[in-house]
């Protein structure tokens, strides 16, 4: 169990980024551990909170610390200078630190009832009563958000730091993250191309989506013809009056020239005015 901090911890943080729901495992106690045979960095939850159980069948120490860190990811405890909770990476590397089981990659939900219960359980069959102590720290804001999740690391490792300076005695600290709210990390190119991508779909998509929704929308219309249609707009109808008006001067000048009557003897030479001179 006396593995150093960047072959146990941080074996995976080249991949830290790969999973949506990952978190890191760290168990730490001064007292002695079992060994394992196994100490794979990507482990489902179940699968971690099994191993934390046969460690701590024994019930090593009498006061455990469950710790609760939510959205903390391998990177913040780095080993080294790059450490974001520097008092916990002190405590972890401690000479006084006799075991040591830690996970990088946790896929899944660890939360504090299902080890609380099988801590209880192992010191009951021990005759010991546990002395556990939950502790949740504020919650980390997203990766993103870089200065903003350095500032709530650092308050957070204050807080730590005091807590572990006020141990005493044989004790054991577990830490997970209860809840995680990690989002894939995609680089900004990506995002634009998805983005690309999903207006391009839109665009086709849309137009057949719209006819497809105007043919299941259409039905047969049974109105009679003049309900259906107009064929009187407005200006039809005043080209109508403008032509009936047009008409009717029309037939009164023709009725007006027709009703001239000049006699067949009219234009005759001796009845004419050249006639009438003589």
């Amino acid at each position: 169990m006396q593995l150093s901090l960047a072959a146990t911890l941080l074996a995976c943080t080249s991949t830290v980024q790969a999973f949506s729901d990952s978190s890191p495992f760290v168990l730490f106690s001064t007292a002695e551990l079992p060994s394992l045979s196994d100490n794979a960095q990507l482990q489902t939850s179940g699968k971690v909170v099994e191993t934390a159980a046969k460690l701590l069948s024994a019930c090593p120490t009498e006061r455990y610390i469950l710790l609760s860190q939510p959205n903390i990811h391998a990177a913040d405890i780095r080993d080294g200078a790059r450490c974001g909770l520097p008092n916990l990476c002190r405590a972890i590397a401690a000479e006084s630190t006799r075991g040591r089981f830690s996970v990088a990659e946790v896929i899944g939900q660890v939360s504090t009832k299902p080890l609380m219960e099988s801590v209880t359980a192992s010191c009951a069959k021990k005759g010991k009563v546990a002395q556990i102590q939950k502790v949740e720290l504020a919650h980390l804001p997203r990766v993103r958000e870089t200065a903003k999740r350095a500032e709530v690391l650092a308050d957070n490792d204050h807080e730590l730091g005091k807590l572990l300076d006020a141990l005493e005695g044989e004790y054991t600290v577990v830490m997970f993250s209860d809840p995680n709210e990690f989002q894939v990390y995609e680089p900004e190119f990506i995002e634009s191309v998805h983005k690309n991508h999903l207006d391009l779909r839109r665009a086709v998509e849309q137009p057949a989506l719209a006819g497809a929704r105007r043919a299941s929308n259409t039905t047969r219309d049974t109105r009679p013809l003049f309900e259906k249609y107009q064929f009187f707009t407005p200006g039809i109808f005043s080209a109508l009056i403008a032509l009936f008006i047009i008409l009717s001067i029309l037939t009164v000048g023709i009725r007006a020239l027709a009703s001239l009557e000049v006699s067949y003897g009219a234009f005759d030479k001796e009845n004419g005015p050249a006639a009438q001179k003589k």
